[in-house]
């Protein structure tokens, strides 16, 4: 009986260790998306943070979520419309944009993300200009990981300028300065 009831506490005791999830991320493409890219996300984030993806089915580029030149996408109406209890990278291949200032209504922008929150937006329209694919993909790798650090909470980084929490201002030149990593820092808010 004793030796029966010691099976039982172990399989318990390694169930539960079982039963601890990794968190979920969909990766949501909106409008066509390369399917490398979607690809090269999911590996990325699993790498990085550990993370399990799901790639979704696409859904359509509306009209409701244009930005006032009707030339882009607004990031946060993209973000408002697809808000949710799941953890989600929205990825399209069409320009986004979000509002600066009155001086600069529509400010282009490599991604944006709810902070805290569970969805982010990003965009491969600015990180594919005039780089080969691989560069490419490496900008798009720190812009997905810098927008889910800031549905993890983390605000822009001034402690580091190479890490990836760093405001890229509008600039890719700050995006290819960083390297894939957060700092001491951004790493200890996580972890909290």
């Amino acid at each position: 009986m004793k030796r029966l009831t010691y099976i039982l506490f172990l399989a318990i005791l390694l169930s539960s260790f079982n039963n601890q999830k990794t968190k979920l991320v969909y990766i949501q493409p909106l409008g066509d998306v390369n399917k490398e890219y979607m690809d090269y996300l999911k590996t990325s984030i699993k790498e990085f943070y550990g993370y399990d993806c799901v790639i979704k089915q696409k859904l359509n580029l509306t009209n409701d979520i244009l930005a006032g030149s009707k030339t882009r996408y607004e990031a946060s109406k993209i973000l408002n419309k697809y808000n949710s209890n799941q953890n989600i990278v929205i990825i399209t291949e069409k320009d986004i944009a979000h509002k600066k200032s009155d001086e600069f209504p529509e400010w282009g922008i490599f991604g944006l993300g709810l902070r805290p929150g569970k969805v982010c937006v990003i965009s491969t329209f600015r990180l594919k200009k005039k780089v080969s694919k691989q560069k490419m993909l490496e900008r798009l790798k720190k812009v997905a990981l810098h927008e889910i650090g800031h549905n993890l909470g983390l605000e822009h980084c001034y402690n580091n300028k190479e890490c990836m929490m760093n405001d890229a201002d509008g600039t890719i030149k700050q995006v290819d300065r960083e390297k894939i990593w957060f700092c001491n820092k951004c790493w200890n808010q996580i972890r909290k």
